[in-house]
């Protein structure tokens, strides 16, 4: 049995048609075993379609687009791969705020394959070390990253892995990251600055 300690953790999943299947329902399967609730937001409401390997698969439900969705009301984030995919979301401008908003709150970002151009398109991937899929090499070190080729690579707040067969190890590092971004401790954490603050408020008046 799966340890369930993403419990009241809530992830958001971004991705939009040709996104590769395995690397959003597997890791969204075990997001779910380990207890966190998990939202597709897309561009578009309806269905959004996959692509396995080589050809078109299955379709999967839309939770919100991102019309609707709040960066705020989420924990975490996950960017799945496929070619398709980021490549539309990364012209997206939405899609692109959507990110850096994550980016920006110092929540965590788990991103596979294909998934960190959207990265790089909200100006993300500078001083951090990473990997993806090989053909991204480039992109990623013009954008200032230090990309390695491993199977998974944690750099702060942010995962990333190469391509399918990298999922397991992907998922262990989402999870463990993501545990450690439940709301209750967000708010103790802030709960504790702002006593500081005014500690040294009260110390300064």
């Amino acid at each position: 049995m799966a340890q369930r300690n993403l419990e009241g953790v809530k992830i958001a999943i971004l991705a939009t048609d040709g996104f590769e299947q395995a690397e959003l329902t597997e890791p969204r399967k075990a997001l779910l075993e380990a207890g966190a609730d998990t939202d597709i937001i897309a561009p578009k409401s309806g269905r959004i379609r996959g692509w396995k390997l080589k050809d078109w698969g299955d379709e999967i439900g839309v939770d919100a687009t991102l019309d609707e969705a709040d960066p705020k009301d989420y924990d975490a984030l996950v960017l799945p791969g496929g070619v398709m995919n980021p490549d539309h979301l990364r012209m997206n401008p939405q899609a692109v705020a959507f990110v850096k908003a994550f980016v920006d709150a110092d929540k965590p970002v788990g991103a596979i394959c294909h998934g960190p151009w959207t990265l790089v398109e909200a100006g993300a991937a500078r001083g951090h070390r990473m990997t993806s899929w090989p053909s991204l090499r480039t992109d990623l070190r013009n954008a200032g990253a230090d990309w390695v080729d491993e199977e998974v690579v944690v750099d702060g707040n942010l995962v990333t892995s190469r391509k399918p067969d990298d999922i397991p190890a992907f998922n262990r590092e989402i999870i463990e990251l993501f545990s450690h971004s439940r709301p209750e401790s967000r708010g103790s954490a802030a709960q504790r600055r702002g006593a500081t603050d005014a500690t040294s408020a009260g110390r300064s008046g």
